[in-house]
């Protein structure tokens, strides 16, 4: 069986080098317009391409450089081309492929000789599709999420290109994304990368006319308004794959991307590294239930929803909308202060405490933008000739900690439901 590629989502630098450091083979990303991620924080400026072509290609001996695909897969509206062409040609150098999903970018691609990828936006869901694309220059498409698990093997099997799913992250109520519910109520385009997500929210049925009487005449007495239970109706349930894993690899999909642009540092640590292990395991021949459970228990501890295999294995159906729309990660994290100061040779950090307290056996997180996230115990801590227990908010104290930076967040990490009182 091939290796499949890792593909993570990238939306500042800490999560860039949380997938590093996890074992990504692949990373995608933004830079602020022209993909479905357009919002603020969840995407890079132009000046950082060089930058992230250097974490990318800097790997220690023995490991390939991590490659970069950059999101250009909104629509593009007429006077936008100019533009995205810039785009294109500023970016071409830095990056390994673009994400597309608009003819006239696909245009502008071939134009310049720039690599690219067809985007799941494009819904391509059959080998008639992917072969067509192929012959206008496609290096690899992402397949539509409605495809189940036997036509995605069916086309990859005849497929002349790379052929690259989603494995795990949210999913959308709409065809391979494509919503005007967003559009129509807040006009936020889905399509340009703007969603503000109405689908996740309370749903109220209202009556027009409750009843009529006896001349026919309308009657608004009484309830006329009733909530939508469970009222996620039009919420659909993340995606986790990690108990099939290894019939992805069979299916011979070359990449396993990773949803997650929007999502915090630990989920892209947590998800590549756990996702790592069990292309691993599957390769070398020890990939096991036990496992794929081990793993999934790992994942629910940062955000997600209720998990579901998606249309993998047969579409549609009820049991693809979630119950809650909130995060049921096992785990949280409270923000503790942040890092002044590291002496590198001892292997110490001094810690800021602004927020909340930080008590000895505690489970620690340190993230950076060069950090990316380092999650240890909390061993001795320190401060002057004291060896406190707990370091209160106000104060400072040292411990010793994993290599950060000056100005990197410090958090604790806790079971959900526990240490109520620290809250």
């Amino acid at each position: 069986m091939s290796r499949p590629e890792i593909l993570a989502p990238a939306g500042d630098f800490t999560c860039l080098q949380a997938a590093i450091d996890a074992g990504a083979d692949a990373v995608y990303f933004g830079l602020g317009t022209f993909n479905m991620r357009a919002r603020s924080g969840v995407n890079f400026k132009a000046g950082d391409l060089p930058e992230i072509a250097r974490r990318c290609e800097s790997q220690g001996a023995g490991r390939a450089p991590v490659r970069r695909y950059l999101a250009l897969n909104a629509i593009m509206f007429e006077d936008e081309v100019g533009e995205v062409e810039r785009t294109i040609l500023e970016a071409k150098p830095y990056v390994d492929a673009f994400i597309v999903s608009d003819w006239g970018v696909i245009s502008l691609c071939r134009r310049h000789g720039a690599r690219f990828h067809v985007s799941t936006q494009m819904s391509t869901s059959n080998s008639e599709a992917v072969r067509f694309l192929a012959s206008q220059g496609a290096e690899r498409v992402v397949l539509a999420r409605e495809c189940t698990l036997a036509e995605v093997k069916r086309i990859a099997g005849t497929s002349p290109i790379e052929i690259e799913c989603f494995v795990h992250g949210a999913q959308c109520v709409a065809e391979s994304g494509r919503c005007f519910m967003s559009h129509d109520v807040f006009g936020k385009s889905a399509c340009r990368g703007e969603c503000v997500q109405p689908c996740r929210r309370q749903f109220v049925v209202k009556a027009v006319d409750f009843y009529v009487d006896g001349n026919g005449e309308p009657v608004h007495e009484g309830r006329t308004e009733f909530v939508v239970e469970p009222h996620t109706v039009l919420s659909a349930k993340d995606l986790c794959s990690l108990g099939f894993v290894d019939r992805l690899v069979d299916a011979g999909i070359a990449s396993f991307k990773i949803e997650g642009r929007a999502r915090n540092a630990e989920y892209v640590k947590t998800t590549v590294s756990c996702y790592r292990r069990a292309v691993d395991a599957v390769l070398a021949g020890t990939y096991s239930k036990e496992l794929a459970e081990e793993l999934t228990v790992e994942v629910k501890k940062v955000f997600h929803r209720e998990f579901s295999d998606g249309l993998y294995f047969g579409r549609p159906g009820a049991h693809q909308f979630a119950d809650s729309e909130d995060s049921l990660s096992t785990t949280v994290k409270r923000h503790v202060g942040i890092v002044i100061d590291y002496y590198q040779k001892a292997g110490i950090a001094q810690v800021k405490v602004q927020d909340h307290s930080l008590s000895v056996g505690d489970t620690v997180q340190i993230q950076g933008p060069t950090t990316g996230v380092q999650e240890f115990t909390a061993g001795e801590l320190r401060r002057d000739e004291e060896s406190p227990a707990t370091a209160e908010k106000g104060t400072w104290v040292t411990l010793r900690a994993p290599r950060c930076r000056v100005g990197d967040k410090v958090f604790y990490v806790e079971t959900r439901n526990a240490n109520q009182e620290r809250r």
